[in-house]
C-alpha cells in the first residue's frame, strides 16, 4: 500500500515510517495537516494515517477536507484522545477507524490489514499469474513452486504488474506509485530493479520475456 503518515512527533512519525516500510508498504510523511493536504493532492493514496492534534490544519479538519474533495483513501485516525466524543467526531468527519495513542505497532499493522480488506485493490487474496503465485497476506513469492527471494523493492514492483496484468506500466508510473515523493531515484532505478527481477524469475524457470518491455511506453507481463 501506498500510505501518507500526517504527524508532527518525529519521535513518533519516524520508527513508525521504518515499521510500515519494513512490511513492504511505501511510506511519506507530512508534519502538519496543511503538508497532509498537499501531498494528498498530488499523490494517489491507499491509506491515510492522520494525527487529531496537527499544526496548521488539525486532522478533523483535514479528514473532512480530503472527503469533500472526493478522496477515496482509508483513514485511520491516531489520537491520544479516547473519548467517545471525540471517536464519534473523527468517524462522522470521515475517518474509517480510530487508534488511540499509545498502540502497539502490532495492532496498527492489524488494522492495516482489516481496512485493506474493504478495499478490492488491496484485499490479501494470492494474486496468480500461469505458474507464478504472490500472496500479499505473507509476501511469499513462487514461480512453479519455487520460492522467490525479492527484495521489498522488487516484491512491490512485481505486485504492481499482477494486480494489472494487462496494462503497460511506464517507469515513471512505477516510480510515483512506488518511491517515496522525498527520495532523490530516477527511472534507471526502475531499470535496475527489473533486471534483478527478471534475473531471479528466470532462475526459478520462468520464461525469459515473462516481465517484457514495450518500447517507448514501459513494461508488462508476457501474456501467458
Amino acid at each position: 500500500m501506498r500510505i501518507l503518515l500526517v504527524e508532527d512527533d518525529t519521535r513518533i512519525a519516524t520508527p513508525l515510517a521504518e515499521d510500515l516500510r519494513y512490511q513492504h508498504h511505501v511510506v511519506d510523511i507530512a508534519k502538519d495537516g496543511l503538508a497532509g493536504w498537499e501531498a494528498a493532492q498530488g499523490v494517489v493514496y491507499d491509506l491515510i494515517l492522520l494525527d487529531l492534534m496537527l499544526p496548521k490544519l488539525d486532522g478533523i479538519s483535514l479528514c473532512k477536507r480530503l472527503r469533500a474533495a472526493k478522496s477515496q483513501a482509508l483513514i485511520l485516525m491516531l489520537t491520544a484522545r479516547d473519548t467517545t466524543s471525540d471517536k464519534i467526531i473523527g468517524l462522522d468527519a470521515g475517518a474509517d477507524d480510530y487508534l488511540v495513542k499509545p498502540f502497539e505497532l502490532e495492532e496498527l499493522a492489524a488494522r492495516i490489514r482489516a481496512l485493506s480488506r474493504r478495499s478490492p485493490e488491496t484485499r490479501a487474496t494470492t494474486l496468480i499469474y500461469g505458474q507464478l503465485e504472490l500472496d500479499p497476506s505473507t509476501y511469499n513469492v513462487t514461480y512453479a513452486r519455487v520460492p522467490l527471494a525479492l527484495t521489498p523493492r522488487e516484491y512491490m514492483i512485481l505486485e504492481c504488474f499482477l494486480r494489472t496484468p494487462t496494462q503497460v506500466l511506464t517507469r515513471s508510473a512505477l516510480l510515483d506509485r512506488l518511491w517515496e515523493f522525498d527520495k532523490s531515484s530516477g527511472e534507471d532505478t526502475i531499470k535496475t530493479h527489473i533486471t534483478n527481477l527478471r534475473r531471479k524469475l528466470k532462475g526459478a524457470g520462468s520464461p525469459e520475456n515473462l516481465i517484457e518491455t514495450v518500447y517507448g511506453l514501459g513494461y508488462r507481463l508476457h501474456s501467458v
